[in-house]
């Protein structure tokens, strides 16, 4: 036993030294992933969306622990801690699914995993005897008859492995190539470091082995823009990328691969090759804008004030575009540092803290920060600018609690008082305008209170008229709110006051019950009969004053009104038929007024209704007539009645005096009208016919009618004398006229003649005026061509200084109005006639009288004083040349030649 004990003791010795040599021999760390080929089995063929397969174990030898894996198989995809999941719906139909993984190190290397997902029980129905051990270093994946190899560990910069694609094989002969051969993409990182150019791939054709094969590629990226980025070695078949990709730039790129035979041409088919880029995390998230919200301060906890969304360049969907969000800094940290919270994968503000006050915070500003990677990556900031809104936390307060104001009764929309209010929250807001209300104290509508335009102000006034007699006093009470209801969960009170309002008494006017009175009335009520008595009362009950009564408007003067019992009489006989009557109606204002200081005056309106009496005879209404005295027509004449209808038709008529004896008349059908005839046949002349027409009620009266009897036949009067007599008016007339002219011409030159005769000495003497002056002791000066002193000819005037000379037009005296000429020719003789005398009496015509001095002539002078001349008619000297010297010596041709024109006119 004991020597057993031994040997087992010693075993474990050897074995604990073994393990220690084992462990002082393994490198510390290696890059990679845990296992050189991944294979993970699963108990179903379908494999479901979503489904996790298990955990691929990589580390690069640093404290991450999150990393950014891709596949060669969409189907499947990595997370960033490693979790290898199914992304689209599987179907193990062979039993496995073969596919690479890739991820890189800290140091920028690239390192690449096979992996296989196998469904055992498929596997050992169909391929029994062959085993997959996890110990396998390589395997060939034949995806479509397409064969792959690959180099199961890890690539360096020196000697990358990559992996080898190999031409499709094809039977000789015409043998058809299949259609669905599919090459697996290549994948590489974008912003890969290293030395470039990088070798990414091998391409191989199976001719290889016994002919000299060339390699090339063409397509966007090698020999087509952007030209150059990737190259291929012509001997090798070698892929080489030339510079780091950009996959924001370009997501991916194809070529086709081409291989010929030296000398020989075309050794495969072209064969697609498509290298995609794989996304790196080389952009960092960042907002577009900065935001600004609102957030009114009694919102609740839990409201979305604002929602923010940053941007990320890097692919979609993918952990390096997976952002997360949350709130760096609150500006100010009042009343709380966590007043807002950030949804971290939508991006929603939310409010989570109390005490939110405009008053005091009305503003924050958040630094809001986005990161990639889930949180753990890239990151940008932006500011959001919360402005802290009003909310209606805050109510209106009177600064007054009590207002006594006087109103003078029967005045509306009077102002009462102004009533002020103050409010702590944000100013000309809903939440600060005020809204008054009254409350109590005014069943009957009497006030009214509206807002001032400052919105801080209520007005009460008066909208109807108070009564003193009613109620001498109202007690208000009014109230004050805001425009919004206040915020929910806000605690106020509402303010109100007590308005006062004293009703001051005045001195009302009497008032007449009822404003308008009816009576009816015969129009022919006697003088001095009652109308009606028409009081009215005093509403100052208080001031038992006394009321008397006058009329105010009477438009015909037919009514008094007793001052003191307001008894109104009849004083002139009213006509219904008068003028001032409208629709059988007289109104009349009678005024009721108090004995105060100061009376006051009420009216009522007095409306007669007169009832019609028959007090107007019938009249005939067409007074003149034309009939012919030979079978002449009848005429029609109308009858009216200023009564109504109750004493007009059916009239009567009758002729009276002389008309009996040669006029018949007689009443038409409807006994409205007189039908009135020639009997007898008269000289033409004019004669009155006088007809009698009585109405219904037999009221009658005489009307005359002028009828004038033609000399003719017929229906159609034509008087022949007055035709003719009328028809050459115009020429008769002017035959009158001309020979009246003609008259007037033969007096004229007969009245000449008779003047030739008594003429004996000429005023001037017939030498030329111009050669011959004759000097009268300096009384008047020549021609300017000769030496004469003309100052002498004021010498008269320089001796009468209170003299004044006027030779202009008077203006102290109207022109008289001539008359225009007739159109008439009947009137020439009175247009002549007329402005003879209009002419004569003209003081505006030329020459004017002008006040002249002769006192002073001058001395020495051998000419008689101008005053002993003889002006009358019976002198020696004849004056009819002074006619003949111009317009201006007409008016003194007519004073001392014309003597005789007055008497012949």
């Amino acid at each position: 036993m004991g020597t057993a004990l031994f040997a087992v003791f010693g075993a474990l010795i050897v074995v604990s030294q073994v393990s220690a040599l084992e462990r002082a021999n393994r490198p510390t760390c290696v890059p990679g992933f845990e296992s050189k080929l991944l294979v993970f089995r699963v108990s179903r063929e379908h494999l479901r969306p979503g489904m996790r397969l298990g955990n691929v174990g990589f580390t690069d030898c640093t404290e991450r622990t999150l990393f950014l894996f891709s596949t060669d198989d969409s189907r499947f995809t990595v997370k960033a801690d490693g979790t290898l999941t199914v992304n689209r719906e599987v179907v193990l139909h062979k039993g496995h699914r073969n596919f690479f993984i890739h991820c890189w190190d800290s140091q920028g290397n690239k390192i690449t995993v096979p992996v296989s997902v196998v469904h055992p029980e498929h596997h050992h129905r169909h391929h029994r005897g062959k085993h997959h051990h996890g110990a396998h270093t390589n395997f060939n994946i034949q995806h479509h008859s397409t064969e792959v190899d690959s180099i199961n560990h890890t690539e360096n910069a020196t000697d990358p492995q990559v992996p080898i694609l190999q031409f499709p094989k094809s039977g000789g002969g015409l043998r058809r190539r299949k259609r669905d051969w599919v090459i697996p993409p290549l994948n590489v990182p974008e912003n890969q470091r290293g030395t470039y150019p990088l070798k990414v791939a091998q391409i191989r054709s199976n001719e290889d082995k016994s002919r000299k094969i060339f390699y090339s590629i063409t397509g966007p990226g090698a020999d087509l823009p952007p030209v150059g980025r990737f190259k291929m070695d012509r001997q090798t078949g070698n892929l080489y990328v030339t510079q780091p990709l950009d996959r924001e730039e370009t997501a991916s790129y194809t070529f086709e691969a081409h291989a010929v035979v030296e000398g020989a041409g075309q050794a495969e088919a072209p064969m697609e090759i498509i290298v995609n880029v794989i996304d790196q995390n080389d952009n960092k998230p960042y907002f577009e804008v900065e935001y600004n919200a609102n957030v009114a301060e009694a919102t609740a906890i839990g409201t979305e004030v604002v929602r923010v969304e940053a941007k990320d360049n890097d692919e979609a969907d993918n952990l390096n575009s997976d952002l997360r969000y949350r709130i760096l800094n609150q500006d100010p940290p009042l009343p709380n540092e966590n007043m807002f919270e950030i949804n971290p994968v939508t991006g929603s503000i939310r409010v989570t803290g109390k005490g939110l006050d405009r008053e005091k915070y009305p503003q924050y500003t958040l630094t809001v920060q986005a990161a990639d990677m889930a949180g753990e990556g890239l990151t940008g900031q932006t500011k959001v600018i919360l402005t802290v809104t009003d909310s209606n936390d805050n109510a209106p307060v009177f600064t007054q609690k009590y207002y006594n104001a006087t109103v003078d009764e029967n005045k509306k929309d009077v102002l009462v008082v102004k009533m002020i209010v103050t409010d702590e929250d944000e100013p000309q807001t809903p939440a600060w305008n005020a809204k008054f209300k009254i409350v109590s104290g005014d069943p009957d509508g009497l006030f009214t209170v509206k807002t001032g335009t400052n919105k801080q102000e209520g007005i009460l006034s008066t909208a109807k008229e108070l009564d003193f007699e009613r109620a001498s006093k109202h007690t208000l009470l009014v109230s004050v709110e805001n425009e919004i209801p206040f915020a929910p969960g806000v605690s106020v009170v509402i303010s109100t006051a007590t308005v006062v309002v004293n009703v001051r008494d005045v001195n009302e006017a009497p008032v007449f019950d009822p404003k308008e009175k009816l009576v009816v009335k015969p129009e022919d009520l006697a003088v001095d009969e009652v109308v009606v008595q028409y009081t009215a009362s005093d509403p100052d009950t208080a001031r038992k004053q006394t009321v008397s009564y006058k009329i105010l408007t009477d438009p015909a003067g037919w009514l008094n009104v007793d001052k003191d019992t307001g008894l109104i009489k009849v004083r002139a006989l009213m006509d219904r038929e008068a003028t001032f009557v409208t629709n059988n109606r007289y109104t009349a204002t009678i005024g009721a007024y108090d004995n105060d200081a100061v009376p006051a005056t009420g009216t009522g309106t007095l409306i007669i209704q007169l009832e019609d009496v028959n007090d107007n005879a019938p009249v005939v209404e067409l007074r003149n007539i034309k009939v012919c005295n030979k079978d002449s027509a009848p005429q029609l004449l109308s009858v009216t009645d200023k009564d109504g209808p109750e004493f007009g038709p059916p009239y009567s008529v009758s002729l009276q005096g002389m008309s009996k004896t040669n006029w018949t008349a007689r009443m038409n059908d409807s006994r409205t009208g007189i039908i009135l005839n020639l009997g007898t046949e008269l000289p033409s002349g004019e004669y009155s016919v006088i007809l009698r027409v009585a109405d219904k009620h037999g009221l009658e009266q005489d009307s005359i009618i002028k009828a004038e009897v033609c000399d003719c036949r017929g229906a159609e009067p034509t008087c022949l004398g007055r035709a003719v007599g009328g028809s050459n008016l115009p020429l008769i007339l002017g035959i009158l006229g001309a020979v009246l002219l003609l008259a007037l011409l033969l007096l004229v030159l007969l009245f000449a003649k008779q003047r030739k005769k008594e003429k004996k000495e000429p005023l001037l003497l017939d030498d030329g005026v111009r050669d011959n002056v004759y000097y009268y002791d300096e009384e008047g000066g020549g021609e300017d061509d000769q030496d004469y002193d003309l100052s002498v000819l004021h010498r008269g005037l320089d001796n009468r200084p209170d003299v004044l000379r006027n030779e202009v037009v008077p203006n102290f005296m109207p022109a008289p109005q001539y008359r225009p000429r007739p159109a008439n020719p009947e009137e020439i003789g009175n247009f002549i006639e007329d402005n003879l005398k209009a002419a004569d009496n003209d003081p505006t015509a030329p020459p004017y009288d002008s006040l002249l001095v002769f006192d002073y002539e001058g001395g020495g002078s051998d000419a008689g004083s101008l005053s002993s001349l003889n002006s009358s008619s019976s002198g020696d000297q004849n004056y009819d040349c002074l006619s003949e010297w111009g317009p201006r010596f007409k008016k003194l041709a007519d004073m001392y030649g014309g003597g005789d024109d007055d008497d012949m006119l």
